[in-house]
Formats: structure tokens, C-alpha cells, sequence
């Protein structure tokens, strides 16, 4: 089963089980998936939904940052509760020490040996690990393995 047709059959037992919250949540990432589908006229793979997950968790995470800078720990728990609904769909997320490795096979794949080696080589991991890794954390990663 396709990760777009698992979320739409959550809606369907988030409904019967009357879990608003949830409901909610699911509905806001259908709409996302095909708000994605109808601008770029395209079905989306469970790779792209998988962007759009993580999209929605980022945007989710800072919502939550302002909003306990704000002192509303009221709304930083609603984000924080979709945030762990959302989660459930993506792909489980790789160690750093798996992240480590899978720079470093990279790095010896490419021949990268510098800072201006960056994007070459994050263009070779952007498709391996998105969506099983923290993609800020592959860029440091690849930065400290660029500068030493």
C-alpha cells in the first residue's frame, strides 16, 4: 500500500473513530499532498509525500519554538501533538553514526576534498537520505568532513 493511500485510509478510521484531533491533522496532509500534486500536475511517489511530511513537521517544530517563546504552551502542545501524528509517516530515521557513514562512503565515492566540493557532494546524498535523515545534519556533517 502506498503511503498516500495509508493516510487516506487513517482519515477514513480517524472519522469512524471520531479523533478530531487526528482527523484534523490527516486532513491538513491530504490537502498539502494534493495543494503539491495540482501545481506541479503530477502523482506523487512515496518519496515526494514523504518531503511534504517533513515539511509540514518542519514548519510544525517552529511554529512550536515561537510559540513557547510566546508563552502559549497551550498552542505549542497542538503542534507538538501533529507533529508526532505526522511523524508516524515517515520512514524511520537513520543513527548519526549511519549518517556518518553514508557521508563518508560518499565523500571516498565523489573524490571530494574541499569546501568547494559541497554541493557536489550533497547532490549525491540529497536523494540516499532524504527523508531518512536530518538534512542539516548531513550538511554539517559534510562540512566537517570538507574542512578536515
Amino acid at each position: 500500500m502506498s503511503l498516500k493511500a495509508r493516510i487516506t485510509e487513517d482519515m477514513k478510521t480517524a472519522m469512524k473513530a471520531k479523533e478530531a484531533t487526528r482527523l484534523a491533522t490527516v486532513r491538513l496532509l491530504l490537502a498539502a499532498i494534493k495543494q503539491k500534486e495540482v501545481d506541479e500536475r503530477v502523482e506523487l511517489d512515496d518519496t515526494a509525500v514523504a518531503a511534504v511530511i517533513e515539511k509540514l513537521v518542519k514548519q510544525r517544530k517552529d511554529s512550536v519554538s515561537q510559540y513557547q517563546a510566546a508563552a502559549r504552551q497551550d498552542l505549542a502542545d497542538a503542534e507538538q501533538a501533529e507533529i508526532t501524528i505526522l511523524a508516524a509517516y515517515l520512514p524511520e530515521k537513520m543513527s548519526s553514526e549511519e549518517t556518518a557513514a553514508a557521508v563518508a562512503a560518499a565523500v571516498a565515492e565523489t573524490g571530494a576534498s574541499g569546501p568547494a566540493d559541497m554541493g557536489k557532494l550533497m547532490a549525491v546524498l540529497k536523494p540516499r537520505l532524504a527523508g531518512k535523515a536530518d538534512m542539516a545534519e548531513v550538511s554539517k556533517l559534510v562540512k566537517a568532513a570538507l574542512a578536515g
